[in-house]
């Protein structure tokens, strides 16, 4: 408390007016003993009253604080006798405002208070923050009947400021109650427990309001009223300013702000953020960057120094100017090139400026005969970039004039002359006994800005003798129903004494299956023609510098059957109509066993003639299916029109997605051919924007699955490719892949099924393999398989063929390898056989055995690949016949030359499908634990410290309690567990039995570290 003097002296008067009162003494015995006027506790009001000045929240606005006024308030009290304001000075002699009312001793009070008219100041939710005391009704003399511990706070909206409002006018806020009320023995005491209460009034209207206190009885003492309003004060963020705004009138509101970029800064997206009723800033969209030539720095934008540049607002810093540039410049957006480098319009402004290359080195050249071979190392300077390529010039020189012209038009160049990539080229089709120079110029991307910079190195040499030239004088001879002959004469340039001549035929537009006849005469009987078929020839000669090239080409036409003989006419109609079944039966037959009209055949032909039948390069044998590689055609387009059909995309109806491919979506719908019935089909479609290589790549999966023909090889329907997008359309397997079926069907099937399933499967690989084909990526993920859980093979993207020796190995060229389904041999040597496949097949049986467990579990590859190289192999699934476990491991034999053949495989599972009772003995797959333990001590250390907590690590822990009250208190018994085990413990389900013992031996296989041989 205050003593005497300005610091202690009070005045006390009506509220809105009236003569000063005189001076009280405000001491405590005087604060209590007066409670028919005005309570005199006020001195100690005040005092509380200055503890609380306290500053104000910087995202609230203050309207109107009694606490900070300096003159009077003007608030007007009605009756006049009822408030009373109670004026104080601080220690700075600021004022303090108090009002009080204490008319407890009398009946039927209604003291009001009204403060002056309050602006809004725009705000449209305002808050009232009210401190105030009052006293404890029961602490009065008598405990009086009329005392309240109430009082009540209205508002009135008004546009203007006055004070002729009728009571009935205002609108109640709220009804305010203290939280702490004071007694007689707190004034003892000292000790003033102030009550603080905030209440919100909105949405508001009107330009201002006034605040009115309704009093019906009670002893209070309001110490102070603070109106204020909320913002989102202003605020810098992401470079981008945003204003002070006032929040919404609902308190869930949130108001979208815009902001403005600093100096120097730019924007993509607008920036904003929205303000919160509670004045928070939130929800930040969009921002602001540091334009070209400036960096952020300190929440500002920065000017770039000399020497540094920033290209592009979306840089975060500047950067110190790349090698072979400078910048003397502020604010700079890119470096200048150094005296003789350069910088290309598409090279980003952060790689460094360059020269062009110089010359290659040791070039060097081999002749043979009119072909020129040339291979070089790459230049020791390449400029600084990646893109050096090669262009050769071709000059013809005159040995005795000394001068040299260019070759001329003639001349190839294999794979080409400009832009070329590695360090070798050849020259065909040179003339003979010619001077010629080569010369060989590096280039890079910036040599075209350097004129005059040209780095070349040369090469002089002299072809040999030449091959001949065409055969340009064909002529025919006899023609009959099967049979052309043909003369020619001697190439004018014969260049050579002539060894022998190559005779290509076909039948018209049938280009890719033509047949070779050699002969040394200039004469040839082409024998085994079609009638009525026009037939196209090419003939070439070989001398020893080798074979010219082929004659332009020459039609002849074989003669109808019946305008074969004049004696036609005389055999009987019967005996004609006979002839032509047969021929026609014959022709059947022959195209039922050719395949694809390919075989290779010794027809009668002179002693000095060979004849060869080929398809796109391939020579066949008679009745033998085999692969042709798509990568052997010199146009991949040509493979995908051999073995595909192109069907209309009108044909096709897209129903919905339901995948991704590597190229682009997978969709399923419905196929209709004319005259045909409608098919469901999967659709694979190439995505948007490919480029040319991902065209091929992806019809190349088409040009393989056309060649193949089997019920367990997924069947390809056609392709689309004169229309956009590109698709492959293959017949539709409902259930999808194998893998994901299995897990998805958990224990639903029978042994008899599961083997059924692998049956197909080892079928359609048996008929790749008789194919002379390696898929290299067996695995259930790549099995499709449809309703009636038939599986087929897809997926074909790894897959490459066999050379003509069946033990042939493919190597691959890099690329990744599924580690855990391939064989060691295949990781190691990266040799693919019929063999390597096999021992894939093997993890497939052991996938489906298991419904689709990841094989070796979460085992890296390097610990896979250690295991099985030492021995390791994947132990027996649960309840998997001791049959088809054998069968698994034989499929692991580390000898590939010990691991059946797919035709022996499909014989044994034929076999326990005919004898299901050989499919009963199952393995015992505890058999082995003792044996482990034994070598690797306890399998529960460094696991899991107890039983609950591995049960409770594979979801299973409602089985603790049973574990435990059975004895199985610790991992070592638990390693003892068995299948019967489980289901006498009281584990019934199949998918927890199968979960606790797949567990268990997961933790052996993490024990042993796969390094325990079998």
């Amino acid at each position: 408390m205050r003593g005497s003097g300005p610091r202690g002296a009070g005045r006390r008067r009506p509220a809105g007016g009236g003569d000063d009162l005189p001076s009280t003494p405000a001491s405590l015995a005087g604060c209590y003993s007066a409670p028919r006027r005005a309570p005199l506790w006020t001195c100690l009001l005040l005092c509380a009253a200055l503890r609380t000045l306290l500053a104000s929240p910087s995202n609230e606005v203050n309207l109107l604080d009694s606490r900070t006024v300096m003159g009077d308030l003007g608030w007007i009290a009605f009756p006049k006798n009822g408030w009373e304001e109670i004026g104080e000075v601080d220690e700075n002699y600021a004022p303090i405002h108090t009002y009080q009312v204490c008319k407890v001793m009398e009946q039927n009070q209604n003291n009001w208070l009204l403060t002056s008219w309050i602006s809004n100041e725009g705000a449209s939710r305002i808050f009232i923050e009210l401190k105030f005391t009052l006293r404890d009704c029961n602490s009065l003399p008598g405990g009086l009947g009329t005392c309240k511990e109430t009082f009540n706070m209205y508002y009135f909206e008004s546009d203007e400021n006055g004070r002729n409002i009728k009571e009935n006018q205002y609108i109640k806020i709220d009804t305010i109650a203290a939280d702490e009320s004071f007694t007689e023995l707190d004034l003892g005491d000292r000790v003033m427990k102030l009550n603080t209460e905030v209440r919100d009034v909105g949405p508001l209207s009107k330009k201002g309001f006034y605040l009115a206190f309704q009093d019906v009885g009670a002893c209070i003492a309001l110490v102070s009223v603070r109106v204020y309003y909320k913002k989102c004060p202003s605020v810098v963020r992401h470079l981008a300013v945003f204003p002070d705004t006032i929040t919404g009138a609902d308190s869930s509101q949130l108001l979208e702000v815009s902001g403005s970029c600093v100096n120097h800064s730019v924007t993509d997206e607008p920036p904003k953020m929205h303000c919160s009723a509670e004045g928070e800033w939130l929800v930040p969209i969009g921002k602001c960057m540091c334009k070209a030539g400036y960096e952020e720095e300190n929440g500002t934008c920065q000017v770039c120094r000399p020497g540094f540049f920033k290209a592009s607002p979306h840089s975060q810093s500047c950067s110190k100017c790349p090698p072979h540039s400078y910048t003397h410049e502020e604010a700079s957006t890119s470096c200048v090139c150094e005296k003789d480098y350069f910088r290309r319009e598409s090279d980003p402004p952060t790689m460094a400026c360059t020269r062009p290359p110089s010359a290659p080195r040791n070039a060097i050249s081999n002749v043979n005969e009119t072909s020129v071979f040339l291979e070089w190392i790459p230049p020791a300077d390449t400029g600084g970039r990646k893109d050096v390529s090669y262009y050769i010039a071709c000059k013809k020189c005159n040995s005795h004039a000394g001068v040299c012209d260019e070759c001329g038009g003639h001349v190839r160049y294999l794979p080409q002359q400009i832009g070329l990539k590695n360090t070798s080229v050849m020259m065909v089709d040179l003339l003979a006994h010619t001077n010629y120079t080569f010369e060989i110029e590096a280039v890079n991307g910036v040599s075209d800005l350097s004129p005059g910079a040209r780095q070349y190195v040369s090469v002089n040499v002299t072809t040999n003798q030449a091959a001949p030239s065409p055969v340009t004088n064909v002529k025919k001879g006899k023609i009959a129903k099967n049979s052309i002959s043909l003369s020619w004469q001697e190439p004018d340039r014969p260049n050579g004494i002539i060894l022998e001549y190559e005779i290509k035929y076909f039948e018209k537009d049938q280009e890719t299956s033509y047949t070779i006849i050699k002969s040394k005469e200039t004469t040839i009987t082409a024998e085994g023609l079609k009638p009525a078929s026009v037939y196209v020839f090419q003939i070439r000669a070989r001398t020893a510098a080798g074979y010219g090239v082929f004659s332009r080409r020459f039609e002849f036409e074989t003669i109808p059957v019946f305008a074969a003989s004049s004696d036609q006419s005389q055999i009987p109609i019967i005996a004609v109509s006979v002839t032509v079944g047969v021929i026609l039966l014959a022709v059947v037959i022959g195209f039922l066993l050719s395949g694809r009209r390919c075989g290779y055949s010794k027809a009668k032909q002179d002693p000095e003639e060979e004849k060869m039948h080929f398809h796109n390069g391939h020579i066949k044998l008679p009745g033998v299916r085999t692969y042709i590689d798509p990568h052997t055609y010199e146009d991949p387009n040509q493979a995908v029109h051999e073995f595909a059909k192109e069907i209309e995309a009108s044909c096709i109806t897209i129903e919905r997605v339901i995948g991704a491919g590597e190229f682009g979506e997978v969709c399923s719908g419905r196929l209709k051919l004319p005259g045909k019935r409608e098919l469901p089909v999967a659709i694979k479609t190439l995505k948007v924007g490919y480029t040319e290589k991902q065209r091929r790549d992806f019809l190349g999966e088409a040009s393989i699955m056309g060649q193949f023909d089997h019920p367990n090889i997924i069947h390809l329907e056609g392709v689309v490719t004169k229309s956009k997008p590109v698709m492959i359309v293959t017949e539709y397997m409902e259930n999808g892949s194998l893998d994901t079926f299995l897990k998805k069907n958990d224990g639903q099937f029978t042994v008899i099924q599961l083997v059924g399933m692998l049956r197909g499967i080892a079928a359609g690989m048996k008929y790749l393999s008789d194919m002379g084909y390696v898929h290299r990526d067996l695995a259930a993920r790549n099995i499709l398989i449809n309703s009636n859980l038939v599986c087929k093979v897809s997926d074909f993207g790894l897959s490459r063929v066999l050379e003509d020796d069946p033990e042939a190995a493919y190597t691959t060229r890099g690329g990744k390898i599924p580690i855990r389904w391939t064989a060691p041999e295949a990781i190691a040597f990266r040799k693919f056989t019929s063999a390597s496949d096999v021992w894939s097949y093997g993890i497939v049986m052991w996938e489906v055995v298991s419904y689709g467990e990841r094989p070796y579990w979460e085992m890296t590859n390097q610990d896979v690949i250690k295991a099985v190289e030492e021995g390791y192999r994947l132990p027996s699934p649960m309840d998997c016949p001791a049959a088809l476990y054998q069968l698994m491991l034989d499929c692991w034999q580390k000898d590939r030359n010990s691991r059946p053949k797919f035709d022996e495989i499909v014989n044994m599972l034929d076999k326990l499908i005919r004898n299901p009772s050989s499919l009963k003995t199952l393995v015992n797959a505890s058999s082995r634990v003792p044996n482990l333990l034994a070598e690797h001590g306890s399998l529960g250390s460094g696991a899991y410290r107890s039983v609950g907590e591995w049960l409770e690590a594979i979801k299973m822990g409602r089985y603790t309690e049973i574990f435990m009250e059975n004895g199985y208190s610790s991992m070592d018994a638990v390693a003892q567990v068995t299948l019967e085990d489980l289901r006498r413990l009281g584990v019934t389900l199949v998918g927890h039995q199968k979960k606790i013992m797949n567990s268990l031996q997961e933790m052996k296989v993490q024990l042993v570290n796969g390094m325990v041989p079998l």
